[in-house]
Protein backbone atom coordinates (compact mmCIF):
# COMPACT_ATOMS: atom_id res chain seq x y z
CA UNK A 1 0.00 0.00 0.00
CA UNK A 2 1.51 3.44 -0.67
CA UNK A 3 0.81 6.91 -2.15
CA UNK A 4 1.66 6.95 -6.14
CA UNK A 5 4.57 8.34 -6.95
CA UNK A 6 4.26 11.39 -8.88
CA UNK A 7 4.84 11.60 -12.54
CA UNK A 8 8.38 12.83 -12.47
CA UNK A 9 9.56 10.12 -9.58
CA UNK A 10 8.23 7.65 -11.68
CA UNK A 11 10.92 8.96 -14.94
CA UNK A 12 13.47 8.89 -12.13
CA UNK A 13 13.03 5.36 -11.17
CA UNK A 14 12.28 4.27 -14.93
CA UNK A 15 15.63 5.99 -16.33
CA UNK A 16 17.56 5.01 -13.56
CA UNK A 17 16.88 1.13 -14.08
CA UNK A 18 17.75 1.62 -17.77
CA UNK A 19 13.88 1.69 -19.33
CA UNK A 20 14.02 3.60 -22.77
CA UNK A 21 11.26 6.24 -22.64
CA UNK A 22 9.19 7.91 -24.74
CA UNK A 23 7.17 10.85 -23.70
CA UNK A 24 4.03 11.50 -25.51
CA UNK A 25 2.62 15.16 -25.44
CA UNK A 26 0.92 16.22 -21.38
CA UNK A 27 1.17 13.00 -20.74
CA UNK A 28 1.88 13.87 -16.67
CA UNK A 29 -1.96 15.54 -17.22
CA UNK A 30 -3.76 13.08 -18.92
CA UNK A 31 -5.75 10.25 -17.02
CA UNK A 32 -9.59 9.56 -15.59
CA UNK A 33 -9.06 11.10 -11.92
CA UNK A 34 -12.36 12.82 -11.86
CA UNK A 35 -14.13 9.36 -12.00
CA UNK A 36 -12.33 8.43 -8.70
CA UNK A 37 -9.39 8.73 -6.67
CA UNK A 38 -6.06 6.99 -7.84
CA UNK A 39 -4.54 5.30 -4.67
CA UNK A 40 -3.52 3.88 -2.44
CA UNK A 41 -1.84 1.54 -5.04
CA UNK A 42 -0.25 -2.04 -4.50
CA UNK A 43 1.23 -2.73 -7.55
CA UNK A 44 2.06 -3.23 -10.91
CA UNK A 45 -0.71 -4.81 -13.53
CA UNK A 46 0.73 -6.18 -16.93
CA UNK A 47 -1.35 -6.65 -20.36
CA UNK A 48 -1.19 -6.84 -23.60
CA UNK A 49 -2.96 -4.86 -26.31
CA UNK A 50 -4.40 -7.32 -28.69
CA UNK A 51 -3.72 -5.39 -31.75
CA UNK A 52 -0.89 -3.40 -33.70
CA UNK A 53 -2.37 0.03 -33.82
CA UNK A 54 -1.24 -0.22 -30.42
CA UNK A 55 -0.02 3.60 -29.35
CA UNK A 56 -3.11 5.42 -30.36
CA UNK A 57 -5.80 3.00 -28.79
CA UNK A 58 -3.50 3.05 -25.82
CA UNK A 59 -3.37 7.25 -25.87
CA UNK A 60 -7.12 7.49 -27.08
CA UNK A 61 -9.07 4.91 -26.31
CA UNK A 62 -12.55 4.42 -27.59
CA UNK A 63 -15.91 6.02 -27.50
CA UNK A 64 -17.14 2.92 -25.25
CA UNK A 65 -13.48 2.91 -22.93
CA UNK A 66 -11.84 6.81 -23.27
CA UNK A 67 -7.99 6.94 -22.62
CA UNK A 68 -5.65 6.99 -21.65
CA UNK A 69 -5.74 3.00 -21.30
CA UNK A 70 -2.82 2.52 -19.31
CA UNK A 71 0.29 4.54 -18.06
CA UNK A 72 2.34 3.37 -20.94
CA UNK A 73 2.95 1.07 -23.62
CA UNK A 74 5.89 -1.55 -24.20
CA UNK A 75 6.58 -1.47 -27.72
CA UNK A 76 8.52 -4.55 -29.50
CA UNK A 77 11.46 -2.79 -29.98
CA UNK A 78 11.44 -1.94 -25.30
CA UNK A 79 10.57 1.53 -25.95
CA UNK A 80 7.90 2.92 -22.64
CA UNK A 81 5.41 5.01 -24.23
CA UNK A 82 3.89 7.08 -21.48
CA UNK A 83 0.76 7.90 -22.65
CA UNK A 84 -0.81 8.78 -18.78
CA UNK A 85 -0.54 9.67 -15.13
CA UNK A 86 -2.99 8.84 -12.72
CA UNK A 87 -6.54 6.46 -12.45
CA UNK A 88 -6.26 5.10 -16.47
CA UNK A 89 -8.95 2.75 -17.77
CA UNK A 90 -6.42 -0.39 -17.56
CA UNK A 91 -7.65 -2.98 -15.15
CA UNK A 92 -11.51 -2.61 -14.85
CA UNK A 93 -13.32 -5.07 -11.72
CA UNK A 94 -11.14 -7.44 -10.00
CA UNK A 95 -10.97 -9.82 -7.39
CA UNK A 96 -11.02 -8.44 -3.86
CA UNK A 97 -8.99 -11.72 -2.68
CA UNK A 98 -6.59 -11.06 -5.53
CA UNK A 99 -5.98 -7.77 -4.40
CA UNK A 100 -5.43 -9.40 -0.26
CA UNK A 101 -2.81 -11.57 -1.86
CA UNK A 102 -0.93 -8.41 -3.42
CA UNK A 103 -1.26 -6.11 -0.98
CA UNK A 104 0.56 -8.82 1.90
CA UNK A 105 3.18 -9.72 -1.02
CA UNK A 106 1.66 -12.95 -0.83
CA UNK A 107 4.23 -15.50 -3.34
CA UNK A 108 1.06 -17.26 -4.66
CA UNK A 109 -1.99 -15.90 -5.60
CA UNK A 110 -5.63 -17.11 -5.43
CA UNK A 111 -7.81 -17.60 -8.27
CA UNK A 112 -9.25 -14.43 -9.02
CA UNK A 113 -12.40 -13.93 -7.12
CA UNK A 114 -16.01 -11.87 -8.43
CA UNK A 115 -15.33 -8.82 -9.74
CA UNK A 116 -15.87 -6.16 -7.00
CA UNK A 117 -12.96 -4.49 -6.38
CA UNK A 118 -11.79 -1.36 -8.77
CA UNK A 119 -8.32 -2.55 -10.08
CA UNK A 120 -7.85 1.34 -12.11
CA UNK A 121 -7.66 2.89 -8.43
CA UNK A 122 -5.05 0.50 -7.05
CA UNK A 123 -2.40 -0.56 -9.81
CA UNK A 124 -0.29 0.98 -12.23
CA UNK A 125 -0.78 -0.24 -15.67
CA UNK A 126 1.19 -1.33 -18.59
CA UNK A 127 0.40 -2.21 -22.04
CA UNK A 128 2.38 -4.37 -24.01
CA UNK A 129 2.05 -4.60 -27.51
CA UNK A 130 1.43 -8.24 -29.04
CA UNK A 131 -1.84 -9.75 -30.57
CA UNK A 132 -1.69 -12.50 -27.77
CA UNK A 133 -2.18 -14.96 -30.05
CA UNK A 134 0.63 -17.27 -28.94
CA UNK A 135 2.35 -16.73 -32.23
CA UNK A 136 3.14 -13.07 -32.08
CA UNK A 137 7.06 -13.12 -30.40
CA UNK A 138 7.78 -10.96 -27.57
CA UNK A 139 11.21 -9.66 -28.34
CA UNK A 140 13.87 -9.95 -25.95
CA UNK A 141 14.25 -6.16 -25.62
CA UNK A 142 10.29 -6.18 -24.70
CA UNK A 143 10.78 -8.48 -22.06
CA UNK A 144 13.69 -6.48 -21.07
CA UNK A 145 11.74 -3.84 -20.77
CA UNK A 146 8.86 -4.92 -18.98
CA UNK A 147 11.58 -6.86 -16.27
CA UNK A 148 12.79 -3.22 -15.67
CA UNK A 149 9.73 -1.02 -15.63
CA UNK A 150 8.45 -3.72 -13.10
CA UNK A 151 11.33 -3.62 -11.05
CA UNK A 152 11.78 -0.03 -11.19
CA UNK A 153 8.78 0.88 -9.49
CA UNK A 154 8.89 -2.15 -6.77
CA UNK A 155 12.12 -0.45 -6.16
CA UNK A 156 10.63 3.13 -5.59
CA UNK A 157 8.03 1.45 -3.24
CA UNK A 158 10.04 -0.72 -1.32
CA UNK A 159 7.39 -4.02 -3.14
CA UNK A 160 8.91 -7.17 -3.81
CA UNK A 161 8.38 -9.42 -7.45
CA UNK A 162 5.05 -10.22 -5.61
CA UNK A 163 3.45 -6.94 -6.22
CA UNK A 164 3.63 -7.36 -10.61
CA UNK A 165 0.79 -9.76 -11.48
CA UNK A 166 -1.02 -10.03 -14.92
CA UNK A 167 -4.03 -9.04 -15.77
CA UNK A 168 -5.76 -12.52 -15.81
CA UNK A 169 -4.59 -12.85 -12.59
CA UNK A 170 -7.05 -9.93 -11.40
CA UNK A 171 -9.79 -10.92 -13.21
CA UNK A 172 -11.89 -14.22 -14.69
CA UNK A 173 -12.66 -12.22 -17.91
CA UNK A 174 -9.06 -11.64 -19.15
CA UNK A 175 -6.29 -13.67 -20.88
CA UNK A 176 -3.60 -11.03 -20.69
CA UNK A 177 -0.34 -11.33 -21.31
CA UNK A 178 -0.45 -14.34 -23.04
CA UNK A 179 2.96 -15.00 -21.50
CA UNK A 180 3.41 -17.04 -18.12
CA UNK A 181 4.01 -14.62 -14.82
CA UNK A 182 6.37 -16.80 -13.08
CA UNK A 183 9.28 -16.41 -15.25
CA UNK A 184 8.95 -12.66 -15.33
CA UNK A 185 8.28 -12.11 -11.53
CA UNK A 186 11.29 -14.65 -10.92
CA UNK A 187 13.19 -12.21 -13.03
CA UNK A 188 12.29 -9.33 -11.52
CA UNK A 189 12.84 -10.40 -8.08
CA UNK A 190 16.49 -10.91 -9.64
CA UNK A 191 17.04 -7.68 -10.54
CA UNK A 192 15.76 -6.09 -7.29
CA UNK A 193 18.49 -8.18 -5.48
CA UNK A 194 21.11 -6.22 -7.15
CA UNK A 195 21.42 -2.45 -8.10
CA UNK A 196 20.16 -0.51 -10.85
CA UNK A 197 21.54 -0.58 -13.72
CA UNK A 198 21.70 0.83 -17.12
CA UNK A 199 20.90 -1.13 -20.40
CA UNK A 200 24.14 -1.54 -22.02
CA UNK A 201 25.11 0.33 -24.61
CA UNK A 202 26.03 -1.34 -28.08
CA UNK A 203 29.40 -1.78 -28.83
CA UNK A 204 30.74 -0.06 -32.10
CA UNK A 205 30.43 -2.60 -35.27
CA UNK A 206 27.02 -4.26 -33.18
CA UNK A 207 25.40 -3.72 -36.67
CA UNK A 208 24.91 -5.41 -39.51
CA UNK A 209 26.25 -3.40 -42.95
CA UNK A 210 23.88 -2.36 -45.71
CA UNK A 211 24.46 -5.55 -48.16
CA UNK A 212 22.91 -2.96 -51.05
CA UNK A 213 19.31 -3.18 -52.43
CA UNK A 214 20.61 -5.78 -55.04
CA UNK A 215 20.96 -8.17 -52.44
CA UNK A 216 17.28 -8.29 -51.54
CA UNK A 217 16.06 -10.25 -54.74
CA UNK A 218 13.20 -12.83 -54.06
CA UNK A 219 14.02 -16.27 -53.37
CA UNK A 220 17.60 -15.03 -51.70
CA UNK A 221 18.50 -17.04 -48.42
CA UNK A 222 20.75 -16.27 -45.85
CA UNK A 223 20.82 -15.82 -42.35
CA UNK A 224 20.72 -12.31 -42.86
CA UNK A 225 17.11 -12.29 -43.86
CA UNK A 226 16.18 -14.25 -40.59
CA UNK A 227 17.72 -11.54 -38.62
CA UNK A 228 16.18 -8.68 -40.78
CA UNK A 229 13.07 -10.15 -40.09
CA UNK A 230 13.66 -10.42 -36.34
CA UNK A 231 13.77 -7.05 -36.29
CA UNK A 232 10.74 -6.03 -38.46
CA UNK A 233 8.75 -8.63 -36.19
CA UNK A 234 10.67 -6.63 -33.17
CA UNK A 235 9.54 -2.79 -34.20
CA UNK A 236 5.90 -4.01 -34.99
CA UNK A 237 6.25 -5.09 -38.27
CA UNK A 238 6.37 -8.30 -39.23
CA UNK A 239 3.80 -9.34 -41.61
CA UNK A 240 4.37 -12.68 -41.27
CA UNK A 241 2.25 -15.68 -40.90
CA UNK A 242 5.37 -18.31 -40.20
CA UNK A 243 8.48 -16.76 -39.90
CA UNK A 244 10.31 -15.24 -40.29
CA UNK A 245 12.60 -17.27 -42.22
CA UNK A 246 15.80 -17.05 -44.55
CA UNK A 247 14.50 -16.87 -47.44
CA UNK A 248 13.70 -13.06 -49.16
CA UNK A 249 9.60 -13.40 -49.77
CA UNK A 250 7.03 -11.13 -50.06
CA UNK A 251 6.13 -11.30 -46.31
CA UNK A 252 9.71 -9.97 -46.07
CA UNK A 253 8.45 -6.90 -48.54
CA UNK A 254 5.43 -6.61 -47.21
CA UNK A 255 7.27 -6.51 -43.59
CA UNK A 256 9.93 -4.09 -44.75
CA UNK A 257 7.38 -1.68 -46.63
CA UNK A 258 5.36 -1.30 -43.30
CA UNK A 259 9.31 -0.25 -41.45
CA UNK A 260 9.56 2.25 -44.86
CA UNK A 261 5.97 3.64 -43.75
CA UNK A 262 6.94 3.66 -39.81
CA UNK A 263 9.79 6.26 -40.77
CA UNK A 264 7.65 8.63 -42.95
CA UNK A 265 8.39 7.06 -46.49
CA UNK A 266 5.05 7.17 -48.93
CA UNK A 267 4.18 5.72 -52.65
CA UNK A 268 7.35 4.43 -54.78
CA UNK A 269 9.70 5.07 -51.22
CA UNK A 270 7.78 2.75 -49.57
CA UNK A 271 8.26 -0.45 -51.68
CA UNK A 272 9.52 -2.91 -49.10
CA UNK A 273 13.20 -2.86 -50.81
CA UNK A 274 15.90 -2.03 -48.28
CA UNK A 275 18.24 1.09 -48.70
CA UNK A 276 20.58 2.57 -46.64
CA UNK A 277 18.67 5.20 -44.82
CA UNK A 278 16.11 2.73 -43.57
CA UNK A 279 18.78 -0.35 -43.09
CA UNK A 280 20.78 2.12 -40.66
CA UNK A 281 17.70 2.99 -38.14
CA UNK A 282 16.74 -0.82 -38.39
CA UNK A 283 19.76 -1.75 -36.54
CA UNK A 284 20.58 -5.66 -37.62
CA UNK A 285 22.61 -7.38 -35.00
CA UNK A 286 25.15 -8.24 -36.03
CA UNK A 287 25.78 -12.28 -36.55
CA UNK A 288 28.97 -13.99 -34.74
Amino acid sequence: MATPLTADALVRALRAEGVALAEHGAWRSRNRNHKGLWGPVHGVMLHHTAGTDSLRLCRDGTAALPGPLCTGLVSKDGTVHLVGYGRTNHAGAGSAAVLDAVRAERSALPPPGPDTVDGNARFYGFEIENLGTGRDPYPAAQLDAVERLSAAICRAHGWTAASVIAHKEWTRRKIDPSFPMAPMRARVAARLRAAPAPRPEPRPGAYEPFPGAAFFVPGRRSELITAVGERLVAEGCGRYAVGPGPVWGRADIRSYAAWQRRLGYTGAAADGVPGRASWDRLRVPRRR
